[in-house]
C-alpha cells in the first residue's frame, strides 16, 4: 500500500469493509449521544437533495430521534428536513422519494434562488462585478446551508453533514457550504458502503444507484462527480479500503487529497504548520 494512502485512511477513519447493521446501530448511537450530552439541542437540521448521501444521513437522523423519544418519552425532540432548491430542480422526484422514505418529522422548502439571484444583480448592479457560474454555484451551496443554521437557529438545532471519506478525500464540496456543520453521521464510509446501508434499511434502489452530482453550476447541469473529479468512486472506494488502485487512479485521488487539505481545517492562525 501507498505511504500517503496509508496515511488518508488512517486520517479519515475509512475500514476495508463494513457490518451494515453495526454501522447503523454505532452512528445512532453517536447522534443520541450527542442529543443527551447538550440537552439543549432539540433538533436535527439537514437538507435533503434526493441523493444517496443525505438520504441516508437523513433516515439514520430520524431512526436516532425516534429512539431517543421513546427512551426518555420527551418528545421536543424533532429531526426537520429541508428542501433547498435553486427554482425547479431537475430531479425533484427523487427528492420526493427520499423524504417519503425518510419520513422526517417536519418538512420545510425554501426556494435559494430568489437570495442568489438578488446577490449576483446586486455586485453586478453597484460593483460592476460579474459573478462567474462557478462562483454562483458555491452561493448557492453556503446559501443552503446559511438556510439550514436559520431553520436549527429557530428550533433550538444542531445542522448535519452529509459528508463522508469518499467526498472528504477529495474535498469535493463547498467549504463554509455543504462542508459546514454540527455532526457528521456519515463520517468515515466509501461511497459503496453507503449504499450498503441504504440496502439495509430497504431503501428503494433508486435513491442509491442514481449517478452522483452536485448540480450547481448552470453552465454544466447535471455534471456526474465522477466526470468532475476526473475518477470513479470504485477507485476512490477501493483506495480508501486500502485496496490496490492503479498508478493514475492513485495519483488524481491525491493530488485531490493534497490541493484541498485547508477544507478539512478550522480558519488558519499563526500556530498551525499543516500548510507550511
Amino acid at each position: 500500500m501507498r505511504e500517503l494512502q496509508k496515511k488518508i485512511i488512517s486520517e479519515l477513519k475509512s475500514k476495508p469493509s463494513i457490518n451494515a447493521e453495526l454501522e447503523i446501530r454505532e452512528r445512532i448511537d453517536f447522534i443520541k449521544s450527542y442529543l443527551k450530552k447538550y440537552p439543549f439541542i432539540e433538533s436535527l437540521v439537514l437538507g435533503i437533495s434526493g441523493g444517496q448521501d443525505s438520504t441516508l444521513a437523513g433516515r439514520v437522523a430520524q431512526l436516532a430521534i425516534n429512539e431517543i423519544i421513546e427512551e426518555t418519552g420527551n418528545t421536543k425532540y424533532q429531526f426537520i428536513a429541508v428542501r433547498l432548491p435553486y427554482g425547479e430542480q431537475t430531479d425533484e422526484a427523487d427528492a420526493q422519494k427520499a423524504l417519503d422514505f425518510i419520513q422526517a418529522d417536519k418538512v420545510f422548502t425554501v426556494n435559494i434562488k430568489p437570495s442568489v439571484d438578488a446577490l449576483v444583480s446586486e455586485f453586478k448592479i453597484n460593483s460592476n462585478l460579474e459573478i462567474s457560474d462557478f462562483n454562483k454555484g458555491n452561493l448557492k451551496a453556503r446559501s443552503r446551508m446559511m438556510t439550514q443554521y436559520a431553520i436549527a437557529g429557530e428550533f433550538k438545532g444542531a445542522v448535519l453533514g452529509t459528508d463522508h471519506a469518499a467526498e472528504n478525500i477529495t474535498g469535493f464540496y463547498t467549504k463554509f457550504g455543504d462542508g459546514a456543520a454540527d455532526l457528521l453521521p456519515l463520517s468515515g464510509l466509501t461511497k459503496r458502503q453507503g449504499k450498503q446501508l441504504l440496502a439495509f434499511l430497504e431503501a428503494d434502489e433508486a435513491l442509491y444507484l442514481k449517478i452522483p452530482t452536485a448540480d450547481l453550476e448552470e453552465n454544466k447541469p447535471m455534471v456526474a462527480d465522477e466526470v468532475a473529479l476526473g475518477v470513479t468512486y470504485d477507485a476512490i472506494d477501493d483506495y480508501l479500503e486500502g485496496k490496490k488502485v492503479t498508478d493514475k487512479d492513485a495519483k488524481i485521488i491525491e493530488s485531490w487529497f493534497l490541493k484541498t487539505e485547508h477544507k478539512r481545517h478550522l480558519p488558519i492562525t499563526k500556530n498551525d504548520t499543516f500548510w507550511k
